[in-house]
């Protein structure tokens, strides 16, 4: 077995690559958003995944290596979008077969790039997977990091970093943080320190999934962060040893 280094985003240094468990590794992709056509820069971030996947596979077995990739296939962006395309559809069935078709496309792209299948392959959307995000979400209520306004449930930024460090991926300055604002979008400016959502409330004409939250019937959908964490969770554990992403993910979403 060789020895090998891989760039560490959290330390800012290159290290050894040792896995947590003996022999066993554990990785995880943040896959696409299906929404449009992927182009290369989107697919670079993949066969970037798949030659790291092939040399931990060469080091430790091909039976050692867990390769997990996410779909995300509810967001604003495929809501959006989903609603201009079929117009005519009810909001769950548009938004199904609009991220179907680009889905599909996707792994089409993989194929001709010679790309391997991951492992095991997530959708946001799934059942099983949409009730770990909501169990994921009471455990962050419950623990006091999370709270509910206007429907939705938003992780509060300013009571957890008094207790653990955040915006450590980007280096962040805390000190500016305006406690109290709060941004629904998935998606949002880079050093922009905000409360994020965890579970967004239902709009007229979204598509939306019933979640009770201690009692209190919050119909909606996950945000974008709680959903790759449930994700990775679930079939990883925590913490498991690789979380690969476009650089731009490394912050709000890794660090959320």
């Amino acid at each position: 077995m060789q020895k090998f280094y891989l760039y560490n985003t959290l330390t800012r240094r290159k290290e050894e690559f040792k896995p947590i468990k003996d022999n066993k590794v554990g990785i995880y992709t943040c896959g696409p958003t299906v929404y449009n056509y992927a182009h290369i820069g989107n697919l670079r971030s993949y066969i970037f995944a798949d030659i790291l996947v092939r040399v931990l596979r060469y080091n430790y077995g091909k039976e050692a290596v867990t390769w997990v990739m996410n779909i995300t296939d509810v967001d604003d962006k495929t809501i959006r979008d989903s609603k201009i395309k079929y117009p005519d559809l009810e909001p769950m069935e548009a938004l199904q077969k609009f991220t179907k078709e680009y889905d599909d496309l996707f792994w089409q792209d993989m194929t001709e790039l010679n790309v391997e299948k991951p492992d095991i392959i997530t959708h946001a959307t799934d059942s099983q997977y949409l009730n770990e995000m909501q169990v994921l979400t009471k455990r962050i209520v419950d623990a006091g990091f999370g709270y509910v306004r206007d429907g939705s449930v938003y992780f509060d930024v300013k009571k957890y970093s008094q207790q653990h460090k955040y915006g450590q991926l980007l280096n962040l300055d805390m000190a500016g943080f305006k406690a109290g604002v709060r941004i629904d979008a998935d998606e949002y400016e880079k050093e922009n320190v905000q409360d994020f959502v965890l579970w967004k409330g239902h709009k007229e004409g979204e598509p939306f999934w019933e979640f009770d939250l201690n009692g209190e019937k919050l119909p909606g959908r996950p945000g974008w962060h709680i959903e790759c964490s449930a994700m990775g969770e679930k079939e990883l554990g925590c913490p498991f040893d690789i979380h690969t992403g476009g650089i731009d993910l490394k912050f709000p979403h890794h660090e959320n």
